[in-house]
C-alpha cells in the first residue's frame, strides 16, 4: 500500500497568490513582480530537491526498467497460447475486442473523470439509466470540441455517426501504423518517429516525451526529463494494438507494449502497458477475464507495486458487489493517488470485468460508473471481455452507431474504416504468429 505525505492544497494557495497579486496591482501596490519571482524560484528549488531525494533501492531492484531485468523477475507463465494463427477464431474475437473497446471508450469519454454523484445527477436530469445501459442520450456542453475534432454531441446515442475522436482509440490505430511502417521488431526510436509524424497533440507523460524528442533528447531518455507522470495511465491505454497483433501470445504482446511504453513511462507505468497487453492477448484464448488477468501478471515483475495491487484486487473482488463498492475500495487503498494513475485505474478495470463477467453491457456500464479515468478503464475492460465473447456476444446497440467508421486526430490519418482496420490487424497477426 502506498502512503503519500500530507500535501497542502497548493491549488488554493496558488489561486490566492495570483488573485492577490492582481488585486494589489489594482490598488497601485509596488514590488509585486519581485515577490512572484521569489515564489517561482522557491518552487523550482523545491521541485529540484524532490527530484534529488534518494529512493528505496530495494524497491528499485524489484521494479527495473530494462526488459531483460523485468523478464528475470516475472513469475512462470504460459508465454504463448497459440502456436498457429487461427483465422476464423481470431476474426470473431478481434472484432469483439475492437468494438467493445471503442464502445467503452465512447461511453466514458464525455463523463471522463466525473464523480459518481455527478454522473448520477446527470443521468437523473436527462432521464437515462444509471449505471448507463446505452450511450448517453445527451451531453453536457454539447458543442464542446474534443481534441479539436469531435463535438460532445457526437458521443450520444442518437447523434453518433462513427466512432468519435479519443486518444485511447487513436493510439490503438497508431500502434497498427507503427508495425505496418517499421515491422514487428520496431524500436522505441521508431515509436518516436511515428509520434513526430502523426501526433499533433498529446497529454501528460506523452506530451512531455513528445516535447523532449522534439528538443533532440534521445527517445530512450525522453521519459526521464521533467516527467512526474511516468507512472500514470498513458502507456496502459496504448496496450491493446500489441495484443491484437499477437493474439494468444502474451509474451510477444508485452514485449511490443514495453518498446512503446518506454518512450514515455517508467516502472509501473511500463508494467501497466505490459500487463494489460498480455491479458488482452490471453483473452483470445481463455474463456474468462480472471484467467486473462492472471496471465497478464506473469509478464511483469512479481513484486512490483502494480502486481501487488492486481493481486489485492483479485482477492478483494469477493467483497465487491457493484461500482460503488469498487470505487470505495480503491479510494481507501490508494488515498491521495492521482485519478489518472496506472494502479488505481487498473484495479477498477479488474473489478469491472469481474462484476460483469461475460455480460459486455454490465462490464462497460459498471466500469464507467466507477469514475476516475473511466473512458480508459471501460475501453480496456471492453477489449478484454470483447475478445473473450467475440462480436456475437456484443449487443448491437453498442456498435451500430459506429457505421464502420473511426475518427482520429492524427496528421494525415483522420478517418479509418472498421472492416479495413480489422483486416490490417489480421494481416499483422498472421505474420506475427507465423514467424
Amino acid at each position: 500500500m502506498i502512503k503519500y505525505p500530507q500535501i497542502p492544497d497548493y491549488h488554493i494557495l496558488i489561486d490566492h497568490l495570483i488573485e492577490y497579486a492582481k488585486l494589489r496591482s489594482e490598488y497601485g501596490a509596488q514590488g509585486i513582480e519581485d515577490i512572484l519571482k521569489k515564489v517561482e524560484e522557491s518552487i523550482m528549488v523545491a521541485v529540484s530537491q524532490l527530484k534529488e531525494l534518494p529512493i528505496d533501492q530495494h524497491l528499485a531492484r524489484c521494479e527495473p526498467d530494462s526488459l531483460k531485468e523485468i523478464r528475470s523477475l516475472r513469475p512462470d507463465g504460459p508465454r504463448r497460447l497459440w502456436e498457429n494463427f487461427q483465422k476464423d477464431k481470431y476474426m470473431e474475437k478481434l472484432e469483439g475486442a475492437l468494438l467493445a473497446r471503442m464502445a467503452g471508450c465512447t461511453l466514458g469519454a464525455i463523463v471522463e473523470g466525473w464523480s459518481i454523484e455527478s454522473m448520477q445527477e446527470w443521468a437523473n436530469f436527462i432521464g437515462d439509466a444509471f449505471p448507463p445501459l446505452d450511450y448517453w442520450s445527451q451531453a453536457k456542453d454539447p458543442v464542446h470540441i474534443r481534441y479539436g475534432k469531435s463535438p460532445n454531441y457526437t458521443y450520444t446515442r442518437n447523434k453518433m455517426c462513427g466512432v468519435p475522436v479519443d486518444d485511447d482509440i487513436t493510439y490503438t490505430l497508431l500502434g497498427l501504423l507503427i508495425v505496418e511502417e517499421y515491422g514487428k521488431d520496431f524500436t522505441t526510436e521508431d515509436v518516436a518517429k511515428a509520434w513526430m509524424k502523426y501526433l499533433p497533440v498529446a497529454c501528460t507523460a506523452e506530451e512531455i516525451a513528445l516535447e523532449n524528442i522534439k528538443k533532440g533528447i534521445s527517445p530512450y531518455n525522453a521519459a526521464d526529463y521533467n516527467n512526474p507522470y511516468c507512472q500514470w495511465i498513458g502507456a496502459d491505454i496504448r496496450s491493446d494494438p500489441w495484443a491484437y497483433m499477437a493474439p494468444g501470445y502474451p509474451e510477444k504482446a508485452a514485449e511490443m507494449a514495453y518498446r512503446d511504453a518506454y518512450l514515455s513511462h517508467r516502472r509501473n507505468g511500463i508494467y501497466g502497458a505490459m500487463f494489460f497487453s498480455a491479458a488482452q492477448a490471453a483473452a483470445f484464448e481463455v474463456d474468462n477475464a480472471v484467467d486473462a488477468i492472471k496471465i497478464g501478471l506473469t509478464e511483469i515483475p512479481a513484486d512490483c507495486i502494480l502486481a501487488q495491487a492486481v493481486r489485492w484486487a483479485l482477492d478483494e473482488a469477493k467483497n465487491i458487489r457493484d461500482y460503488r463498492d469498487a470505487r470505495q475500495a480503491v479510494d481507501e487503498r490508494f488515498k491521495g493517488m492521482s485519478g489518472v494513475h496506472t494502479i488505481n485505474n487498473a484495479c477498477l478495470t479488474i473489478f469491472g470485468l469481474i462484476i460483469g463477467g461475460t455480460d459486455v453491457t454490465k462490464v462497460l456500464s459498471q466500469t464507467v460508473a466507477m469514475g476516475l479515468d473511466n473512458d480508459c478503464t471501460a475501453a480496456t475492460a471492453g477489449s478484454i471481455v470483447g475478445a473473450i465473447v467475440g462480436k456475437k456476444g456484443i449487443p448491437e446497440h453498442w456498435y451500430k452507431p459506429f457505421k464502420n467508421t473511426i475518427y482520429t486526430y492524427m496528421n494525415g490519418a483522420e478517418v479509418f474504416k472498421i472492416d479495413d482496420v480489422i483486416n490490417r490487424f489480421a494481416l499483422q497477426a498472421e505474420r506475427m504468429l507465423r514467424d
